[in-house]
């Protein structure tokens, strides 16, 4: 159910929903006759090619709302779960699942499906499959080299192609259309049909075309989400005024002995500059990977505020700018370098016997701010450490 669970759907809610979607998905595939055998042998004996042709839509269909959703920034590609490949036991998988398919009539999914409905042949093979779960498991220890052999991970064929998903997306929707075109002949000269189509599929089928390649040229040639959000950040940074979101070091201090629970502090340096030193308390969010959907929920609250920082300030202007686009949070900007903010704090130097009041009751705050904060790192250890979300991928498929 990813990428709906759990940022819209609870994982409560997530089984019910998997059960009406099953439900509805095994109807569909029974009213387009894919519980009956002769349809799905079709494929093999070139008088029916809807097996093909349906797996071709839905993969392209797929495909297509994948990449879109990316591009509108709606979907992280990363959360994918990609099922790790195992060469010689996918052909050898493969080829004894052909044969099954060949001779039983049926695929695993829809033996279920005609079984669902009473149809003695589609019980026969969700038994044997049965069976062989059962004799794959217990002969498991004798094949297992074979099994696991080749294992080259979670790989896709754009990159062992060497080719962006777009354009692979682009290939891969010219050759189902070349597949559509060429099986329909075939089809056709096994059946004794003409090879014709009448005004009305045509132009279906020209509409479909052309919207699948209209919306593939949206996400080639059009900006993504990050792409827009970029120039607008770029434009903003020459002409916005921060002057009335800068906090000094000292009024930054003074929140974090204060109110510590209240604000977020985020260094948006890289990871090594972070562990070199940082703030009390602060969360490591590299600017380039604001973005990433882990850190939503850190930019989203509506009952912290967020303080940034990093060495060269323009980073943490764009820094602010970015967390104003992704998140709801009151965010603001530390006027000062963390370098700066550690020299204030650590190496204090007294006043000399001329100092004037100002300077003394400076001092004094910095040197009861710097013991407090001492004091609170000490108690909250955990709290110092740098925040690690993790994410889970979303595992799933047939």
């Amino acid at each position: 159910m990813g990428p709906l669970v759990p940022f819209i759907i609870s994982n409560e809610f997530n089984l019910v929903i998997a059960l009406i979607a099953g439900i509805g998905f095994g109807f569909v595939l029974e009213q387009a006759g894919f519980s009956s055998t002769k349809k799905l042998v079709g494929l093999f004996y070139g008088y029916d090619f809807t097996v093909l042709k349906v797996f071709f839509t839905a993969g392209v269909t797929a495909m297509i709302g994948v990449l879109l959703l990316a591009h509108w920034g709606l979907l992280d590609l990363n959360l994918i779960y990609i099922n790790p490949t195992f060469l010689w036991s996918a052909l050898l998988g493969g080829s004894i699942m052909g044969v099954g398919f060949i001779i039983g009539g049926f695929c695993p999914g829809t033996s279920i499906c005609a079984a669902s409905i009473g149809k003695l042949d589609g019980l026969a093979f969700v038994f044997g499959g049965g069976i062989g779960v059962l004799l794959f498991a217990e002969l498991y220890p004798m094949v297992k080299n074979i099994f696991l052999s080749k294992a080259w991970g979670g790989v896709l064929i754009n990159e062992m192609l060497g080719m962006s998903k777009t354009t692979f997306a682009f290939l891969l929707t010219t050759v189902a259309i070349v597949a559509f075109y060429v099986t329909g002949l075939i089809e056709n000269r096994v059946n004794g049909v003409p090879s014709s189509v009448d005004k009305k599929k045509r132009a279906i089928y020209k509409s479909a075309i052309g919207l699948a390649f209209f919306t593939l040229s949206i996400i080639a040639f059009l900006p993504d989400s990050n792409g827009q959000m970029e120039a607008r950040i770029i434009k903003e940074l020459k002409k916005k005024n921060f002057e009335s979101v800068l906090i000094q070091s000292d009024k930054l201090a003074s929140e974090i002995v204060n109110n510590y629970f209240r604000i977020n502090i985020i260094d948006v340096r890289d990871t090594a500059a972070f562990r070199a030193y940082h703030l009390p308390f602060a969360i490591n969010i590299p600017i380039e990977k604001m973005s990433d959907r882990q850190w939503k929920k850190i930019l989203d609250q509506k009952h912290k505020a967020n303080y940034f920082y990093a060495v060269d300030q323009q980073a943490a202007e764009k820094a602010w700018l970015i967390a104003g686009y992704l998140g709801k949070s009151e965010n603001y900007i530390l006027n000062e370098s963390p370098l700066s903010f550690r020299k204030l704090f650590s190496d204090l130097v007294p006043p000399g016997p001329d100092a004037n009041k100002k300077e003394i009751n400076t001092f004094n705050f910095r040197k009861k701010a710097a013991t407090d904060m001492k004091m609170l790192i000490e108690a909250l250890k955990n709290s110092t450490e740098p925040v690690v979300v993790k994410t889970n991928k979303i595992k799933g498929g047939c």
